[in-house]
Protein backbone atom coordinates (compact mmCIF):
# COMPACT_ATOMS: atom_id res chain seq x y z
CA UNK A 1 0.00 0.00 0.00
CA UNK A 2 2.85 2.37 0.86
CA UNK A 3 4.39 1.63 -2.61
CA UNK A 4 1.21 2.60 -4.43
CA UNK A 5 1.04 5.75 -2.28
CA UNK A 6 4.60 6.61 -3.25
CA UNK A 7 3.78 6.11 -6.93
CA UNK A 8 0.77 8.36 -6.61
CA UNK A 9 2.87 10.99 -4.85
CA UNK A 10 5.51 10.67 -7.54
CA UNK A 11 2.94 11.10 -10.31
CA UNK A 12 1.70 14.25 -8.61
CA UNK A 13 5.21 15.67 -8.99
CA UNK A 14 5.28 18.68 -11.30
CA UNK A 15 8.65 17.81 -12.94
CA UNK A 16 8.67 17.13 -16.69
CA UNK A 17 10.33 13.71 -16.35
CA UNK A 18 7.77 12.50 -13.84
CA UNK A 19 4.84 13.62 -15.97
CA UNK A 20 6.23 11.91 -19.10
CA UNK A 21 6.90 8.71 -17.16
CA UNK A 22 3.38 8.58 -15.85
CA UNK A 23 1.93 9.16 -19.30
CA UNK A 24 4.11 6.50 -20.87
CA UNK A 25 3.47 4.11 -17.98
CA UNK A 26 -0.23 4.23 -18.74
CA UNK A 27 0.47 3.26 -22.36
CA UNK A 28 3.15 0.66 -21.74
CA UNK A 29 0.78 -2.26 -22.00
CA UNK A 30 -0.32 -1.12 -25.47
CA UNK A 31 3.20 -0.73 -26.88
CA UNK A 32 4.79 -3.77 -28.63
CA UNK A 33 8.15 -4.98 -27.28
CA UNK A 34 11.10 -3.95 -29.47
CA UNK A 35 14.80 -4.55 -29.00
CA UNK A 36 16.83 -1.41 -28.22
CA UNK A 37 18.64 -1.58 -31.55
CA UNK A 38 15.39 -1.57 -33.50
CA UNK A 39 13.99 1.46 -31.71
CA UNK A 40 13.88 4.86 -33.36
CA UNK A 41 15.87 7.79 -31.97
CA UNK A 42 12.75 9.27 -30.43
CA UNK A 43 11.84 5.95 -28.75
CA UNK A 44 15.38 5.55 -27.45
CA UNK A 45 15.29 9.10 -25.93
CA UNK A 46 11.97 8.42 -24.26
CA UNK A 47 13.27 5.12 -22.94
CA UNK A 48 16.29 6.84 -21.39
CA UNK A 49 14.03 9.40 -19.71
CA UNK A 50 11.76 6.63 -18.46
CA UNK A 51 14.75 4.80 -16.97
CA UNK A 52 15.79 7.97 -15.19
CA UNK A 53 12.26 8.51 -13.93
CA UNK A 54 11.99 4.91 -12.79
CA UNK A 55 15.23 5.29 -10.84
CA UNK A 56 13.88 8.39 -9.09
CA UNK A 57 10.56 6.67 -8.41
CA UNK A 58 12.29 3.62 -6.99
CA UNK A 59 14.46 5.74 -4.69
CA UNK A 60 11.39 7.72 -3.50
CA UNK A 61 9.48 4.53 -2.76
CA UNK A 62 12.38 3.07 -0.81
CA UNK A 63 12.91 6.25 1.24
CA UNK A 64 9.25 6.71 1.98
CA UNK A 65 8.75 3.07 2.92
CA UNK A 66 11.86 2.94 5.09
CA UNK A 67 11.30 6.29 6.71
CA UNK A 68 7.70 5.59 7.59
CA UNK A 69 8.16 2.04 8.72
CA UNK A 70 9.08 3.06 12.27
CA UNK A 71 6.94 6.23 12.56
CA UNK A 72 3.41 6.18 13.93
CA UNK A 73 0.92 8.96 13.77
CA UNK A 74 -0.40 10.60 16.95
CA UNK A 75 -3.80 9.00 16.31
CA UNK A 76 -2.23 5.54 16.10
CA UNK A 77 -0.24 6.03 19.31
CA UNK A 78 -3.27 7.40 21.21
CA UNK A 79 -5.48 4.52 20.00
CA UNK A 80 -2.79 2.05 21.15
CA UNK A 81 -3.29 3.10 24.80
CA UNK A 82 0.43 2.56 25.49
CA UNK A 83 1.33 5.08 28.19
CA UNK A 84 5.07 4.82 27.54
CA UNK A 85 4.68 5.44 23.81
CA UNK A 86 2.32 8.36 24.47
CA UNK A 87 4.81 9.99 26.85
CA UNK A 88 7.69 9.39 24.44
CA UNK A 89 5.72 10.91 21.56
CA UNK A 90 4.77 13.92 23.67
CA UNK A 91 8.38 14.53 24.71
CA UNK A 92 9.40 14.30 21.05
CA UNK A 93 6.80 16.86 19.99
CA UNK A 94 7.69 19.20 22.89
CA UNK A 95 11.34 19.03 21.91
CA UNK A 96 10.48 19.88 18.32
CA UNK A 97 8.22 22.71 19.53
CA UNK A 98 11.06 24.18 21.63
CA UNK A 99 13.38 23.90 18.67
CA UNK A 100 10.87 25.61 16.40
CA UNK A 101 10.30 28.40 18.94
CA UNK A 102 14.02 29.09 19.17
CA UNK A 103 14.34 29.08 15.40
CA UNK A 104 11.35 31.41 15.02
CA UNK A 105 12.90 33.79 17.56
CA UNK A 106 16.20 33.75 15.70
CA UNK A 107 14.38 34.49 12.47
CA UNK A 108 12.36 37.31 14.07
CA UNK A 109 15.49 38.86 15.56
CA UNK A 110 17.23 38.72 12.22
CA UNK A 111 14.21 40.18 10.44
CA UNK A 112 14.06 42.98 12.99
CA UNK A 113 17.76 43.69 12.47
CA UNK A 114 17.60 43.63 8.66
CA UNK A 115 14.18 45.22 8.11
CA UNK A 116 14.79 48.95 7.74
CA UNK A 117 11.15 49.66 6.88
CA UNK A 118 9.53 48.41 10.12
CA UNK A 119 7.22 50.87 11.90
CA UNK A 120 8.18 51.06 15.58
CA UNK A 121 6.01 53.44 17.65
CA UNK A 122 7.87 56.54 18.80
CA UNK A 123 7.39 57.62 22.40
CA UNK A 124 8.91 59.87 25.03
CA UNK A 125 9.42 58.86 28.63
CA UNK A 126 10.35 60.11 32.08
CA UNK A 127 11.82 58.47 35.16
CA UNK A 128 9.83 58.46 38.39
CA UNK A 129 11.54 59.95 41.39
CA UNK A 130 10.54 60.16 45.03
CA UNK A 131 9.84 63.72 46.15
CA UNK A 132 8.00 65.64 48.85
CA UNK A 133 4.33 66.09 47.94
CA UNK A 134 2.19 68.82 49.48
CA UNK A 135 -1.56 68.67 48.89
CA UNK A 136 -3.56 71.85 49.31
CA UNK A 137 -7.20 72.79 49.84
CA UNK A 138 -8.05 75.77 47.65
CA UNK A 139 -10.26 78.43 49.23
CA UNK A 140 -11.27 82.02 48.57
CA UNK A 141 -11.20 84.77 51.16
CA UNK A 142 -11.20 88.52 51.72
CA UNK A 143 -8.41 90.69 53.05
CA UNK A 144 -9.15 92.59 56.24
CA UNK A 145 -7.21 94.61 58.76
CA UNK A 146 -7.30 94.48 62.52
CA UNK A 147 -7.34 98.27 62.72
CA UNK A 148 -9.87 100.01 60.52
CA UNK A 149 -12.43 102.40 61.97
CA UNK A 150 -15.00 104.98 60.93
CA UNK A 151 -15.05 107.67 63.61
CA UNK A 152 -18.38 109.08 64.77
CA UNK A 153 -19.06 112.04 67.12
CA UNK A 154 -19.84 111.62 70.79
CA UNK A 155 -21.32 115.09 71.14
CA UNK A 156 -23.87 116.88 68.96
CA UNK A 157 -22.95 120.13 67.35
CA UNK A 158 -21.25 121.81 64.44
CA UNK A 159 -17.99 120.37 63.12
CA UNK A 160 -15.95 123.52 63.49
CA UNK A 161 -12.44 122.23 62.68
CA UNK A 162 -10.85 119.33 60.72
CA UNK A 163 -7.12 119.25 61.39
CA UNK A 164 -6.03 116.47 58.98
CA UNK A 165 -6.11 115.63 55.28
CA UNK A 166 -6.85 112.41 53.42
CA UNK A 167 -3.77 110.19 53.10
CA UNK A 168 -2.09 111.79 56.10
CA UNK A 169 -0.24 109.54 58.53
CA UNK A 170 -1.41 110.11 62.11
CA UNK A 171 -0.43 108.68 65.47
CA UNK A 172 -2.55 107.34 68.29
CA UNK A 173 -4.24 110.14 70.35
CA UNK A 174 -3.63 112.84 67.75
CA UNK A 175 -6.43 115.45 67.44
CA UNK A 176 -8.27 115.06 64.16
CA UNK A 177 -11.31 117.37 64.44
CA UNK A 178 -13.23 119.66 66.79
CA UNK A 179 -16.98 120.04 67.41
CA UNK A 180 -18.53 123.23 68.81
CA UNK A 181 -19.13 122.64 72.54
CA UNK A 182 -22.19 124.91 72.65
CA UNK A 183 -20.96 127.16 75.52
CA UNK A 184 -19.55 124.41 77.74
CA UNK A 185 -16.13 126.06 77.99
CA UNK A 186 -17.37 129.23 79.82
CA UNK A 187 -19.40 127.03 82.13
CA UNK A 188 -16.29 125.02 82.88
CA UNK A 189 -14.36 128.17 83.77
CA UNK A 190 -17.11 129.25 86.21
CA UNK A 191 -17.24 125.78 87.76
CA UNK A 192 -13.49 125.83 88.27
CA UNK A 193 -13.78 129.14 90.19
CA UNK A 194 -16.44 127.67 92.42
CA UNK A 195 -14.30 124.59 92.92
CA UNK A 196 -11.32 126.75 93.92
CA UNK A 197 -13.47 128.61 96.46
CA UNK A 198 -14.78 125.35 97.86
CA UNK A 199 -11.24 124.05 98.12
CA UNK A 200 -10.08 127.14 100.06
CA UNK A 201 -13.04 126.91 102.45
CA UNK A 202 -12.39 123.21 103.04
CA UNK A 203 -8.69 123.74 103.76
CA UNK A 204 -9.47 126.50 106.36
CA UNK A 205 -12.12 124.41 108.09
CA UNK A 206 -9.70 121.47 108.14
CA UNK A 207 -7.04 123.57 109.92
CA UNK A 208 -9.56 124.83 112.45
CA UNK A 209 -10.88 121.35 113.07
CA UNK A 210 -7.39 120.12 113.80
CA UNK A 211 -7.03 122.95 116.34
CA UNK A 212 -10.32 121.93 117.93
CA UNK A 213 -11.92 125.15 116.74
CA UNK A 214 -15.36 125.08 115.18
CA UNK A 215 -17.87 122.31 114.91
CA UNK A 216 -17.49 119.03 113.15
CA UNK A 217 -20.55 119.81 111.05
CA UNK A 218 -18.91 122.88 109.52
CA UNK A 219 -15.85 120.80 108.64
CA UNK A 220 -17.93 118.06 106.98
CA UNK A 221 -20.04 120.54 105.00
CA UNK A 222 -16.89 122.24 103.64
CA UNK A 223 -15.39 118.90 102.67
CA UNK A 224 -18.55 117.72 100.92
CA UNK A 225 -18.95 120.99 99.03
CA UNK A 226 -15.37 120.80 97.77
CA UNK A 227 -15.65 117.20 96.58
CA UNK A 228 -18.93 117.96 94.83
CA UNK A 229 -17.45 120.92 92.98
CA UNK A 230 -14.50 118.79 91.82
CA UNK A 231 -16.83 116.15 90.43
CA UNK A 232 -18.86 118.76 88.57
CA UNK A 233 -15.68 120.15 87.03
CA UNK A 234 -14.55 116.67 85.99
CA UNK A 235 -17.90 115.92 84.40
CA UNK A 236 -17.82 119.16 82.48
CA UNK A 237 -14.27 118.43 81.27
CA UNK A 238 -15.42 115.00 80.08
CA UNK A 239 -18.28 116.57 78.16
CA UNK A 240 -15.96 119.08 76.51
CA UNK A 241 -13.47 116.27 75.71
CA UNK A 242 -16.19 114.59 73.67
CA UNK A 243 -16.17 117.56 71.32
CA UNK A 244 -12.59 116.69 70.31
CA UNK A 245 -12.12 113.80 67.80
CA UNK A 246 -8.85 111.91 68.33
CA UNK A 247 -7.15 109.02 66.50
CA UNK A 248 -7.84 105.70 68.32
CA UNK A 249 -4.68 104.15 66.82
CA UNK A 250 -1.84 105.03 64.50
CA UNK A 251 -2.70 104.81 60.81
CA UNK A 252 -3.63 106.68 57.66
CA UNK A 253 -6.58 109.00 57.15
CA UNK A 254 -8.36 107.13 54.38
CA UNK A 255 -11.38 109.41 53.97
CA UNK A 256 -12.87 112.56 55.50
CA UNK A 257 -16.57 111.80 55.28
CA UNK A 258 -18.13 114.91 56.87
CA UNK A 259 -16.79 118.28 55.85
CA UNK A 260 -16.07 121.14 58.20
CA UNK A 261 -19.11 123.28 59.14
CA UNK A 262 -21.68 120.49 58.98
CA UNK A 263 -23.96 119.54 61.86
CA UNK A 264 -23.17 116.17 63.41
CA UNK A 265 -24.87 113.98 65.98
CA UNK A 266 -23.80 110.87 67.92
CA UNK A 267 -24.47 107.46 66.36
CA UNK A 268 -25.63 108.73 62.97
CA UNK A 269 -22.92 110.95 61.54
CA UNK A 270 -19.68 109.48 60.13
CA UNK A 271 -16.72 111.80 60.37
CA UNK A 272 -13.43 110.17 59.33
CA UNK A 273 -12.21 106.72 58.23
CA UNK A 274 -8.77 105.72 59.55
CA UNK A 275 -6.90 102.58 58.46
CA UNK A 276 -3.78 100.81 59.71
CA UNK A 277 -2.24 98.57 56.99
CA UNK A 278 0.28 96.90 59.29
CA UNK A 279 -1.93 94.17 60.78
CA UNK A 280 -3.56 92.60 57.72
CA UNK A 281 -5.22 89.19 57.64
CA UNK A 282 -7.42 86.98 55.45
CA UNK A 283 -10.66 85.46 56.61
CA UNK A 284 -12.01 82.40 54.75
CA UNK A 285 -14.77 79.82 55.16
CA UNK A 286 -13.70 76.16 55.16
CA UNK A 287 -16.15 73.28 54.46
CA UNK A 288 -16.76 71.16 57.54
CA UNK A 289 -15.39 67.98 55.87
CA UNK A 290 -11.89 69.41 56.27
CA UNK A 291 -12.20 70.00 60.00
CA UNK A 292 -9.81 67.15 60.87
CA UNK A 293 -7.05 68.36 58.56
CA UNK A 294 -7.16 72.10 59.36
CA UNK A 295 -5.41 73.32 62.49
CA UNK A 296 -3.53 76.32 63.82
CA UNK A 297 -0.03 76.56 62.36
CA UNK A 298 -0.80 74.78 59.05
CA UNK A 299 1.14 76.11 56.07
CA UNK A 300 -0.78 78.39 53.70
CA UNK A 301 0.03 79.86 50.29
CA UNK A 302 -1.79 83.12 49.55
CA UNK A 303 -2.23 84.41 46.00
CA UNK A 304 -3.48 87.94 45.34
CA UNK A 305 -4.70 88.05 41.71
CA UNK A 306 -4.75 91.85 41.50
CA UNK A 307 -1.15 92.18 42.65
CA UNK A 308 0.06 88.89 41.15
CA UNK A 309 1.86 88.00 44.38
CA UNK A 310 2.30 84.67 46.17
CA UNK A 311 2.85 84.98 49.91
CA UNK A 312 3.70 82.04 52.22
CA UNK A 313 2.15 82.19 55.68
CA UNK A 314 0.26 79.98 58.15
CA UNK A 315 -3.07 79.71 59.93
CA UNK A 316 -3.24 81.86 63.07
CA UNK A 317 -6.76 81.04 64.21
CA UNK A 318 -9.37 78.31 63.55
CA UNK A 319 -13.03 78.93 64.32
CA UNK A 320 -14.90 76.76 66.82
CA UNK A 321 -18.35 77.27 65.32
CA UNK A 322 -19.95 75.56 62.30
CA UNK A 323 -22.23 77.92 60.42
CA UNK A 324 -25.49 75.97 59.92
CA UNK A 325 -26.37 78.01 56.84
CA UNK A 326 -23.41 76.86 54.73
CA UNK A 327 -21.76 74.16 56.92
CA UNK A 328 -18.43 75.98 57.13
CA UNK A 329 -16.10 77.26 59.81
CA UNK A 330 -13.80 80.30 59.68
CA UNK A 331 -10.04 80.47 59.60
CA UNK A 332 -7.78 83.50 59.92
CA UNK A 333 -4.46 83.88 58.12
CA UNK A 334 -2.05 86.76 58.89
CA UNK A 335 -0.69 88.67 55.94
CA UNK A 336 2.56 90.68 55.99
CA UNK A 337 2.29 94.05 54.27
CA UNK A 338 5.69 95.67 54.31
CA UNK A 339 5.21 97.62 51.08
CA UNK A 340 1.66 98.72 52.06
CA UNK A 341 0.31 97.50 48.70
CA UNK A 342 -2.24 95.12 50.21
CA UNK A 343 -5.54 96.83 50.91
CA UNK A 344 -8.65 95.78 52.86
CA UNK A 345 -11.35 93.86 50.94
CA UNK A 346 -8.98 92.56 48.26
CA UNK A 347 -9.94 89.10 46.97
CA UNK A 348 -7.41 86.41 47.85
CA UNK A 349 -6.99 82.77 46.88
CA UNK A 350 -5.48 80.62 49.59
CA UNK A 351 -4.17 77.06 49.51
CA UNK A 352 -4.06 75.27 52.84
CA UNK A 353 -1.68 72.30 53.21
CA UNK A 354 -3.86 69.41 54.47
CA UNK A 355 -1.68 66.42 53.42
CA UNK A 356 2.05 65.79 53.05
CA UNK A 357 3.94 62.75 51.68
CA UNK A 358 7.71 62.84 52.11
CA UNK A 359 8.32 60.08 49.52
CA UNK A 360 5.67 60.49 46.85
CA UNK A 361 5.77 59.35 43.21
CA UNK A 362 4.01 61.89 40.97
CA UNK A 363 2.98 61.37 37.35
CA UNK A 364 0.92 63.50 34.90
CA UNK A 365 -2.78 62.69 34.99
CA UNK A 366 -2.94 62.80 31.18
CA UNK A 367 -0.99 59.54 30.71
CA UNK A 368 -3.32 57.40 32.85
CA UNK A 369 -5.76 55.08 31.06
CA UNK A 370 -8.56 52.92 32.44
CA UNK A 371 -9.60 49.41 31.45
CA UNK A 372 -13.08 47.84 31.37
CA UNK A 373 -12.75 46.79 35.01
CA UNK A 374 -12.19 50.39 36.09
CA UNK A 375 -8.49 49.83 36.85
CA UNK A 376 -6.03 52.59 36.08
CA UNK A 377 -2.83 51.76 34.23
CA UNK A 378 0.24 53.27 32.58
CA UNK A 379 2.95 51.87 30.30
CA UNK A 380 6.42 51.21 31.67
CA UNK A 381 9.44 50.57 29.42
CA UNK A 382 11.42 47.41 30.18
CA UNK A 383 14.37 45.58 28.57
CA UNK A 384 15.56 48.82 27.00
CA UNK A 385 18.56 48.55 24.64
CA UNK A 386 19.71 51.42 22.40
CA UNK A 387 16.48 53.38 22.91
CA UNK A 388 14.39 50.32 22.03
CA UNK A 389 12.29 48.68 24.72
CA UNK A 390 9.11 46.77 25.45
CA UNK A 391 6.00 48.60 26.71
CA UNK A 392 4.54 46.81 29.71
CA UNK A 393 1.06 47.65 31.00
CA UNK A 394 1.21 48.38 34.76
CA UNK A 395 -1.87 48.64 36.97
CA UNK A 396 -1.60 51.49 39.49
CA UNK A 397 -3.55 52.98 42.39
CA UNK A 398 -3.63 56.74 42.71
CA UNK A 399 -4.09 59.16 45.60
CA UNK A 400 -4.49 62.91 45.82
CA UNK A 401 -4.03 65.31 42.92
CA UNK A 402 -2.36 68.68 42.71
CA UNK A 403 -2.66 70.60 39.46
CA UNK A 404 -1.81 68.34 36.50
CA UNK A 405 -0.08 65.70 38.64
CA UNK A 406 -1.40 62.82 40.71
CA UNK A 407 0.13 60.74 43.48
CA UNK A 408 0.77 57.05 42.74
CA UNK A 409 0.23 54.87 45.82
CA UNK A 410 0.97 51.40 44.35
CA UNK A 411 2.11 49.91 41.06
CA UNK A 412 5.23 52.00 40.35
CA UNK A 413 8.67 51.99 41.87
CA UNK A 414 11.20 54.74 42.26
CA UNK A 415 13.27 54.94 39.05
CA UNK A 416 10.69 53.35 36.74
CA UNK A 417 10.72 54.63 33.15
CA UNK A 418 7.15 55.59 32.25
CA UNK A 419 5.91 56.43 28.76
CA UNK A 420 4.81 60.06 28.54
CA UNK A 421 3.93 60.99 24.93
CA UNK A 422 2.52 58.26 22.71
CA UNK A 423 0.97 56.13 25.44
CA UNK A 424 -2.47 56.23 23.78
CA UNK A 425 -1.28 54.64 20.53
CA UNK A 426 0.58 51.56 21.80
CA UNK A 427 -0.31 48.13 23.16
CA UNK A 428 1.09 45.94 25.90
CA UNK A 429 4.22 43.93 25.01
CA UNK A 430 4.80 46.16 21.97
CA UNK A 431 8.28 47.30 21.02
CA UNK A 432 8.72 51.07 21.18
CA UNK A 433 11.48 53.53 20.42
CA UNK A 434 12.22 56.26 22.95
CA UNK A 435 12.96 59.58 21.25
CA UNK A 436 13.86 61.59 24.29
CA UNK A 437 13.85 60.95 27.99
CA UNK A 438 12.51 63.79 30.15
Amino acid sequence: MRKFLAVDMFCENKSLEAQEFCIENKRIKKLPFLPFGEMSEGQRGKLKKMKKAVSILTLSIVLFACGGSDQKSVEEIVSGNNLEEIRTKRAEIVKKQSTFSQQIKQLDDKIAALDTNKKTPLVSSFTTKEEVFYHYIELQGNVNTKQISVLTPEYPGVLTHVYVKEGQQVSEGQMLAKIDDGGLSPQLAQLKLQADLAKTTYERQERLWKQKIGSEMQYLQAKTNYETQEKVVNQMEEQIAKTVVKAPFSGIIDEIITKQGNMVSPGTSQLIRIVNLNEMYIEANVPERHITSISKGKKVEVYLPVLGENIPTQISQVGNYINPANRTFKIEVPLPNDNKMIKPNLTAKIKVNDYTNEKALLIPQSIISENAAGEQYVYVIENKINNLGIAQKTIIETGKTQGDFIEVLTGLKDGAEVILDGARSIKAEQEVKVLNKK
